[in-house]
């Protein structure tokens, strides 16, 4: 049976992975802050190490909730399954496209990030960033019966590579910056001709 110091430890973790998700979403990650932390919950300063590890832990545990509404959207894109490979890539791609626009800070954090020198990144949060090419990588073996799990994967992290550096450049606050709906078509476009090009080259 749960006692009921170790409930609310639980709860006031959980508060303060909603609150630095509501500061990272507000202003990024340079606006992460335990003093504002504490204060946003109510504890001291200090407490804030008893609830997590440390700032790293919380930026990831943040992060884990921005992946598993990431991959609900992507999963949502999908459909129903009917859609040719092809398109179920675009699909993917595009909705990668409007969650970044519509959670940037958020989605920005998942790449700022860096862990404290020799800190190594824990396993369970590569796992998580590693589920999510499953997305990318059942459409292509359907599409490439004939290549080997490593191949899929080198093709698979090539394809979010081209995606993702779009997108970063697309919704760029500077000169760059593309309007999201002109953004989405040419995400469009170009994974329908890399997709084009990939099943010209296999044949």
């Amino acid at each position: 049976m749960i006692s009921k110091a170790l409930e609310r430890r639980d709860k006031l973790r959980e508060a303060l992975i909603e609150a630095a998700e509501r500061r990272i979403a507000a202003g990024g990650l340079v606006s992460l802050k335990t003093r504002d932390l504490a204060r946003d919950i109510s504890i001291a300063n200090g407490a804030v190490y008893n609830l997590v590890e440390d700032v790293d832990e919380l930026i990831l545990r943040v992060g884990s909730r921005t992946l598993a509404r990431l991959d609900a959207a992507l999963t949502t894109a999908e459909g129903d399954g009917l859609a040719s490979p092809r398109e179920t890539l675009v699909r993917i791609a595009v909705a990668y496209c409007d969650f970044a626009a519509e959670n940037l800070e958020l989605w920005r954090a998942l790449f700022e990030h860096r862990m404290a020198p020799g800190k190594p990144v824990p396993e369970w949060a590569i796992d998580e960033q590693m589920n999510l090419f499953r997305h990318i990588y059942h459409p292509l073996a359907t599409l490439f019966p004939e290549r080997s799990q490593g191949e899929l994967g080198v093709t698979a992290r090539s394809l979010f590579s081209a995606v993702h550096g779009m997108v970063l450049l697309g919704l760029e606050q500077k000169l760059i910056a593309v309007p999201v709906g002109a953004l989405r078509e040419e995400i469009a476009a170009i994974v329908r001709a890399m997709v084009d090009g990939l099943v010209e080259k296999a044949g």
